[in-house]
């Protein structure tokens, strides 16, 4: 397999997670296996729904899960069985993805039982307060969990090889794929929150928030022309501001390399109805913004190579 991802994500999708676990939790994982219920196990062996295309996109959707192992609803607080922190409907928002031919990959699990936009060895990557790999804590600032009922360390070992690997495995595999038929591979990592989070930003979040880590992950190009669409529209956005791109693209993102990676983060302000306790999506908001994301991926697809495009804007 060709290490373009970089030695730390290499090591955390071989197939025994040896390297990245440690030998000792290899061993728990191992004896976790036997002594968790077979029915549990039975449902991690599907963290994700994938389609591939024949582009040189993949979008992956890592926080629109919603499934919960076995006997974990009754472990979490009032305020987290509403799950209030997944990225809601957006498989929706992105339903033309498989129209255009373009591969994409979305989370089966709530990110209540694991984060898969953090490191599996849960290093911070941010200086504010934020949630890990496992979170105990809500956006709100609440418990995710009645007290005591966190997940325990061998179930924590077993889920970090039953659906944290095997999802940023399938985001490898494919890029690989991807790379080896185009020259060049564009990984969208696709989010929405709230439009007020306290915990996370002061005021009211922009609509559209692109993050490249501060132009690490993907060359300059194609965050152009991203931003010169949403600028003439009515949206607001904004660039590496508080959501610069999580683990997925800082991790998987490599220029250098021919692997552009970019994370947007979607107001759900621009998509869900107003004043609306439950979730519900707005049909007329969400065929406005669907539109939009489409001429998006138009304009990557027609472009082509960021790096080819870079190279034309700086002579």
């Amino acid at each position: 397999m060709a290490n373009f991802l970089g030695d730390d994500v290499e090591k955390v999708v071989n197939s025994e997670v040896k390297l990245a676990v440690g030998d000792a939790e290899e061993k728990v994982i191992d004896s976790a296996a036997k002594s968790i219920k077979e029915n549990e196990v039975n449902k991690m062996r599907s963290p994700f729904n994938f389609f591939q295309g024949d582009s040189p996109i993949l979008v992956s959707m890592p926080h629109s899960g919603t499934k919960l192992i076995t006997g974990m609803e009754q472990r979490l607080s009032e305020q987290a069985k509403a799950l209030p922190d997944t990225d809601w409907f957006v498989p929706e928002l992105y339903d033309f993805l498989e129209a255009m031919n373009i591969s994409h990959i979305s989370a089966n699990y709530s990110r209540y039982v694991i984060d898969l936009n953090r490191p599996v060895d849960d290093r911070p990557l941010y200086t504010s307060k934020t949630t890990g790999l496992f979170p105990d804590i809500l956006f709100s600032d609440q418990p995710v969990f009645l007290a005591g009922q966190t997940h325990s360390e061998t179930l924590k070992a077993q889920i970090k090889k039953q659906i944290w690997a095997p999802y940023h495995q399938k985001i490898t595999d494919e890029l690989i794929r991807i790379k080896d038929k185009f020259g060049y591979a564009i990984l969208f990592d696709a989010h929405s929150i709230a439009a007020f989070v306290p915990m996370l930003f002061t005021g009211k979040l922009p609509d559209f928030n692109f993050g490249n880590n501060n132009g690490l992950t993907c060359a300059p190009a194609l965050l152009n022309i991203l931003n010169k669409i949403i600028a003439s529209t009515p949206y607001q956005q904004v660039s590496n501001g508080r959501f610069k791109g999580g683990y997925i693209t800082r991790s998987f993102g490599k220029p250098h390399q021919q692997i552009h990676a970019i994370q947007l983060e979607l107001s759900q302000a621009t998509y869900l109805k107003d004043d609306c306790n439950n979730y519900q999506l707005d049909p007329a908001k969400k065929t406005q913004v669907s539109a939009l994301l489409q001429q998006l991926f138009q304009a990557l697809l027609t472009a082509g190579n960021p790096s080819d495009l870079n190279i034309k804007e700086n002579r």
